[in-house]
C-alpha cells in the first residue's frame, strides 16, 4: 500500500496524504486534484476502490510510430504524465512492423470516444502517404495536436523543433572545426522534417542540385539503412556528417568503423534528438537536443484548450533546439 501511495502521488504530482484522502473519499481535495489522482491510479494499473470504480476519466490517444527510438518513450513519459495531471487518461498506441496501422488506431480511438489525439512521427509527416484517416478526425471536430512538421493541408496545431536552427547549429559547429565536405543523413525524400533540414543546409552551405545529389544520404531511420547511406557519403569524401536522428547517427558511427576509420579522428558525426544514453555511447554523441519536455507539455496544453473549447491558433509552435557537444566531433584532419 505504501509503495502504491508513493507511485500514485509521484504520477499525479501531489502528496501521499492527498492520495490517501482521495482513495478514502474524504473532503478537502479539489475536483481537479481528485481527478488527477484517479487518473494516475488508472495509468499505473492499480484497481480503484470499489466506490470509485464507476467514475471514468476522459481518454486521450497518443499515437507513436515506434518505441525502439528512445526519443518516443521520452515523449510518451512527458505527455502521459501531463495528461494525468490534467485529469485525462492516456491511451498509448505504438505502431509495429506488421502490427496495427495508424488508420486502424484512429478507428479504435474513435470507437472508444476519445476526447482528443496527439500524434508524433506519424504519416502526417510523409508527403506521399495516405492522410484520409486524419480527415475523419477533422470531420468530427476532434481535438488533435501534431508533434513536429507535417503536410500543410492538415489543419491541426503543431508543436515542432525548429529544423532550420538545428541544421544551422550543426553546420556551424562542423565548419568551426575546419570541415568543408559535410553531408546530411536524412529520412526519405517525402519526410517533411528532413525536407526542412535539407532546405536549411542548402541555404547555409550554398548547395546547388549537384551538391544535394552528392552530399545527401537517405534512410528509413534504422541503423542498418543509415550505415549504407553513410558509407556512400564517406566514400565520396565527407568528413562531417549531420544525421536526422540519434539512431541514424549510431548507424553512421558503425559505418565509419566498418570502413576502418575512427570517430572523430577521421569522421565527425552529429545526431539529432539527444535521446537517452547518448552520453554512454563510444564516443559520447554530439547531437542536437530537442526540448522534448517543453514540447510535450505544450502539446498537452494545446489539446486541453481545444477540449475545453478555448480558441487555439493553428500556427506552428516552433521550439529552438540546443547543440550538445560531446566526443563524436573533432577538428578536420586531426588524425
Amino acid at each position: 500500500m505504501t509503495r502504491r501511495l508513493t507511485e500514485v502521488a509521484r504520477k499525479a504530482g501531489v502528496s501521499e496524504a492527498t492520495v490517501s484522502r482521495v482513495l478514502n473519499g474524504r473532503d478537502g481535495v479539489s475536483e481537479s486534484t481528485r481527478t488527477a489522482v484517479l487518473t494516475a491510479l488508472d495509468v499505473l494499473g492499480y484497481e480503484r476502490p470499489t466506490k470509485l470504480r464507476g467514475e471514468r476519466a476522459r481518454l486521450v490517444g497518443l499515437v507513436l510510430p515506434e518505441l525502439q527510438n528512445p526519443i518516443f518513450p521520452a515523449l510518451a513519459e512527458v505527455v502521459t504524465g501531463s495528461l494525468a495531471q490534467r485529469g485525462l487518461t492516456p491511451a498509448l498506441c505504438a505502431r509495429t512492423i506488421g502490427g496495427i496501422s495508424e488508420p486502424d488506431y484512429v478507428d479504435m480511438l474513435l470507437d472508444h470516444q476519445v476526447s482528443g489525439v496527439i500524434f508524433a512521427g506519424g504519416s502526417y509527416a510523409l508527403a506521399d502517404a495516405k492522410h484520409e484517416h486524419y480527415r475523419q478526425l477533422t470531420d468530427r471536430g476532434l481535438p488533435v495536436v501534431l508533434v513536429n512538421a507535417g503536410v500543410d493541408e492538415l489543419p491541426f496545431p503543431r508543436v515542432s523543433t525548429d529544423d532550420a536552427v538545428a541544421v544551422e547549429q550543426a553546420f556551424g559547429h562542423l565548419r568551426s572545426l575546419g570541415h568543408e565536405n559535410i553531408g546530411l543523413v536524412l529520412g526519405s525524400e517525402d519526410h517533411m522534417p528532413s525536407r526542412r533540414k535539407l532546405a536549411a543546409m542548402a541555404d547555409a552551405a550554398g548547395w546547388k542540385d549537384d551538391d544535394v545529389e552528392r552530399w545527401v544520404g537517405r534512410t528509413s531511420f534504422s541503423m542498418e539503412s543509415a550505415r549504407v547511406a553513410a558509407t556512400k557519403l564517406i566514400d565520396k569524401g565527407a568528413t562531417g556528417l549531420i544525421c536526422a536522428s540519434d539512431v541514424i547517427a549510431l548507424g553512421t558511427i558503425r559505418a565509419v568503423r566498418r570502413l576502418g576509420k575512427q570517430v572523430p579522428d577521421d569522421i565527425s558525426v552529429i545526431g539529432f534528438d539527444d535521446s537517452g544514453l547518448m552520453t554512454c555511447t563510444d564516443p559520447p554523441l554530439t547531437t542536437i537536443r530537442q526540448p522534448i519536455e517543453m514540447m510535450g507539455q505544450a502539446a498537452v496544453d494545446i489539446l486541453v484548450n481545444q477540449i475545453e473549447g478555448v480558441g487555439v491558433n493553428t500556427d506552428e509552435l516552433l521550439f529552438e533546439p540546443e547543440l550538445v557537444v560531446r566526443g563524436s566531433t573533432g577538428p578536420a584532419g586531426s588524425r
